[in-house]
């Protein structure tokens, strides 16, 4: 991949290693740069690093969390399984409103106006802030009985009632972190939005052991300690957000005068935020529907598909910051009227995805117990989580361009299109398919497996397909 850096013609050129270290250096540091005047390449990865480091700060979350956890026993294991199975329904919606920020937001730093995009951030966050109150009055006094609707047995109940309570009651922190970082990535300061779950990571990880094992002065929380650290992280790292929004940047300045009720742009906002929920909410909903499935193959099923789930997710970081990346490029592209160049920025995203991935499933292929092993001494969690992994990498190559091409419509506002995608592929496919596999053709959790394959296989054709036709290039947001 070739980056164009301008030097003075005097000066002596420097190295290519050179070269790519200070890219990467002003990815990190932040940009100042007009992401829909510089070359592609350059663009991608002055959006892309930090976007990935971001996501791999969220995911470390996760990570920290299962592996002080899973060293408490199945029990405590499947509980946060089953926990993030019903979260997942809370993170659709801060992933749906973070699409339509996203695309509103750089569509209106692709257009240079700097007052529109305020104040669509603004409204963004009213209307989190209105969500985030709505879940902690349904979470908080209903988080065991839905522990229990989850096929939580007695055991479970007992060890992880209080962790799903205080999870589920502030999952509205989640939402709110991932919605103002999605303001400053479609602005184009992705370094922020990074720094901002540096922070909230730093922290976790720091009160992860101390609470889970009782460390010097901390009391021993056990599983509820992972709940306690994980919020406490999350929190700090909106206040820092909200600083650092008050600061201004050199592509977003919130004003006093931004911040007051415009119903009739929040309603727009919603309206685009709203499909992406939807689009959201049908995936992570049959997503839910699927962890029901492998709990009913038992504690060490759940907890074999947790860790590789979470491995899955950790593996493909880079991936969701590519997409992410070719998102904000594709709004502010079609923001300055240069749709060609928005085509362009995700077919090359896709294809460093791809390349990426295909690294990613041989490992999987080769060392997937090895990677489970991590996580679990228990030969059956190792058994089950290694299938997991070897089953749904083989999709990896293609679902690369599938994971860019879908977050390319929801950057252009065409949410629409990637939500009936979704509906297809994972409630018409994939949930029969994995039932009639799991229990008809006795394939037990690997059933589900499967089915996961042949759902994002099906994503990806469908996807590539629908992108070619260009009709999201006339999306008005």
């Amino acid at each position: 991949m070739e980056i164009f850096l301008s030097s003075p013609v005097t000066a002596s050129v420097p190295s290519r290693a050179n070269r790519w270290f200070a890219l990467i250096k002003e990815a990190i540091l932040g940009s100042k740069q007009d992401f829909t005047a510089i070359s592609m390449d350059r663009a991608i990865v002055l959006l892309a690093v930090p976007m990935v480091l971001e996501m791999a700060m969220e995911s470390l979350f996760g990570i920290v969390d299962i592996f002080f956890v899973a060293h408490l026993g199945a029990d405590s294991t499947a509980v946060v399984g089953i926990t993030e199975g019903m979260l997942v329904l809370v993170m659709a919606v801060a992933f749906g409103l973070s699409m339509g920020t996203t695309a509103v937001v750089a569509r209106r730093v692709g257009e240079h106006d700097q007052n529109g995009a305020a104040e669509a951030a603004v409204q963004s966050i009213l209307i989190g802030f209105g969500f985030a109150v709505l879940i902690f009055a349904i979470a908080f006094p209903f988080a065991p009985t839905l522990l229990h609707w989850m096929g939580a047995g007695p055991d479970i109940l007992r060890v992880g009632s209080l962790y799903s309570r205080i999870m589920l009651s502030s999952s509205g922190i989640i939402l709110l972190l991932f919605l103002i970082n999605a303001v400053f990535r479609g602005a184009g300061d992705a370094a922020i939005a990074m720094r901002v779950l540096w922070l909230a990571n730093c922290i976790n990880l720091f009160l992860d052991p101390c609470l889970i094992r009782g460390l010097g002065p901390f009391p021993r929380l056990g599983v509820t300690g992972a709940a306690v650290s994980t919020s406490i992280g999350r929190s700090i790292g909106i206040v820092f957000q909200l600083y650092m929004l008050s600061k201004g940047s050199a592509h977003l300045s919130i004003l006093r005068k931004h911040i007051r009720l415009k119903l009739k742009l929040m309603w727009n906002i919603f309206e685009v935020a709203g499909i992406g929920v939807l689009q959201l909410l049908i995936a992570t909903a049959s997503w839910l529907a699927m962890v029901r499935l492998v709990q009913s193959f038992g504690s060490q099923a759940t907890a074999g598909y947790t860790v590789a789930i979470r491995i899955v997710i950790f593996s493909t970081l880079p991936s969701w910051g590519l997409g992410s990346a070719a998102a904000t490029l594709v709004g502010q592209n079609l923001g300055a009227k240069q749709p060609e160049r928005a085509e362009q920025s995700v077919w090359r995203a896709s294809f460093f995805n791809a390349v990426f991935l295909a690294v990613v499933s041989l490992g999987f292929l080769i060392f997937a117990p090895q990677l489970v092993g991590v996580f679990s001494s228990d030969p059956q969690v190792v058994r089950y989580g290694a299938s997991c992994l070897r089953i749904i990498s083989c999709c990896y190559v293609l679902w690369a361009y599938g994971e860019v091409i879908v977050q390319a419509f929801n950057g252009a506002g065409d949410t629409w299109t990637p939500t009936w995608i979704n509906f297809f592929v994972y409630w018409i496919v994939q949930l029969p398919l994995a039932f009639v596999l799991s229990m008809k053709f006795h394939l037990g959790p690997n059933g589900a497996y499967y089915a996961i394959l042949v759902a994002e296989v099906m994503l990806s054709l469908i996807g590539i397909y629908i992108f070619k036709k260009g009709k999201w290039k006339l999306k008005m947001v």
